[in-house]
């Protein structure tokens, strides 16, 4: 699934990205922290019937405050976060978590044959294999039963898929956007390579949502024990999803109309895309996006607020780790005060120079006590932390300049001791097929990946 770029759209790329980023910067963190008093009391929890009064949203949080270990992440990090955003934190919501690529089209294909009034689909990379040709017969289904289907893809994510794959289901009645196309004069917006849709959303009905870090290719299809009994078969991606089910949905529908207004998409047949919410579980959850050329990148600060505010365990995966000092800093301090800190990066990847630039960073962190694992049984794709097993995300945010600064990303916060369990437990499963970095045996690397490894990391924000 590796996107062939040419020369000259990598030189333009990064060209457009020193002129558009060269000044972008990340906010100061800390500075939100001091200025956000620990008592600030937070913005009351949407329920289904409408926002619940101060009194009962104080109640909700308590209660889950006291089903675990103390952690100011239900405090201090939830009042830093609703101090950039306006997305709400919503209860009643059931989110299942889908642990791989397997798991997570059964589900789409579930919520997809489902469908009665609407399907709005949202990805990075769409490819014309088996699996996308599998989502395109669904979709060009469930329009001739007179369900409305809405399309977006990424003009960049999606450079290898012929146009014709595209042009098949707009003949079906599919309404297609390609998000930010890459000739200047087809732009609907300010016009930028680097500015990518980076998420990948369905949403059916107005009720079932799944996000995630799951593109639609064959290559989340395999598992890891084919590939180590074929070494000609497709290297197996280890990603993670979630499925939702109640108010949330709603922060999410709001998030891909809003898309597709900005790409300028074909005015779509009036729906019932704002179905009256219900309840169906005990989970709370904030949606989290982010778009270029805002103040804050929000799944920034969730990040950098959860690592602060940790207390007792930090487990993290992540497909592309190149972090800013900020995060660096956050992750080395919890270490330093007893936080259990664990990540899991990839072994295998699709970019080496990536796989250079995150093993920069090993020996800072390593030395602070952050314990550091790659997985090897498949490649690892997934952007997932748990923090004091009830503070979790699922997304498809990674953790390198591109994603926190130039793309369209899409993160859900869960605050739920169940789902922290399950997410703990995904976790341990990762680690089990993961390789521990131990730091007398790094230290004594040779030169050669050392240099190789400092020189990648001056160009960290083109990668």
């Amino acid at each position: 699934m590796t996107i062939v770029k040419p020369l000259y759209l990598f030189i333009l790329s990064v060209s457009i990205l020193t002129l558009n980023n060269g000044c972008a910067t990340l906010p100061n963190v800390s500075e939100m922290m001091d200025e956000a008093p620990a008592s600030q009391k937070p913005r009351q929890i949407v329920s289904s019937s409408g926002v619940l009064s101060q009194k009962k949203s104080k109640a909700i949080m308590e209660r889950l405050k006291r089903s675990v270990a103390p952690s100011d992440i239900l405090g201090r990090q939830t009042a830093i976060v609703e101090s950039v955003t306006e997305s709400p934190l919503t209860k009643g919501n059931r989110v299942t978590l889908l642990s791989d690529g397997q798991a997570t089209y059964a589900a789409m294909f579930k919520a997809i044959i489902n469908a009665k009034d609407h399907i709005n689909l949202e990805s990075y990379i769409i490819e014309d294999d088996a699996t996308g040709r599998t989502f395109a017969d669904l979709l060009l289904q469930k329009r001739e039963q007179g369900v409305q289907v809405n399309l977006i893809y990424d003009s960049l994510g999606s450079m290898n898929t012929p146009a014709s794959f595209f042009q098949r289901l707009q003949d079906g009645g599919v309404q297609v956007v390609g998000f930010n196309p890459l000739n200047p004069l087809e732009s609907r917006e300010k016009w930028g390579v680097t500015h990518r849709d980076h998420r990948k959303i369905l949403i059916t009905d107005g009720e079932v949502a799944i996000i995630g870090g799951i593109n639609i290719s064959e290559v989340y299809s395999s598992t890891p024990f084919k590939r180590k009994q074929n070494k000609k078969a497709p290297i197996h991606w280890r990603d993670t999803d979630i499925q939702i089910e109640g108010p949330a949905v709603t922060e999410l529908q709001k998030l891909f109309l809003d898309t597709w207004m900005k790409q300028k998409g074909a005015r779509p047949a009036k729906r019932n895309y704002f179905p009256e919410p219900r309840e169906k579980g005990n989970a709370l959850v904030r949606m989290i996006g982010s778009t270029p050329g805002e103040n804050n990148r929000i799944p920034f600060i969730e990040y950098v607020s959860a690592i602060t505010f940790a207390e007792h365990s930090i487990h993290m995966t992540n497909s592309y780790f190149i972090p800013d000092d900020q995060i660096v800093n956050a992750l080395t301090d919890a270490a330093g005060r007893g936080v259990d800190v664990k990540i899991i990066l990839p072994g295998v990847t699709d970019s080496k120079l990536a796989l250079h630039a995150q093993r920069y960073f090993y020996s800072t962190l390593l030395k602070s006590g952050v314990k550091l694992y790659e997985h090897s049984t498949s490649l690892l794709h997934a952007k997932t932390a748990v923090v004091d097993k009830v503070w979790s995300t699922v997304g498809s945010t990674n953790m390198d300049y591109l994603s926190m600064l130039s793309n369209d990303e899409v993160n859900a916060v869960v605050l739920s001791k169940e789902f922290g369990i399950e997410m703990e437990k995904m976790f341990a499963r990762d680690l089990a097929d993961s390789a521990q970095i131990i730091p007398e045996e790094w230290e004594k690397r040779p030169l050669l990946p050392r240099v190789r490894e400092w020189f990648i990391n001056i160009f960290v924000r083109w990668l």
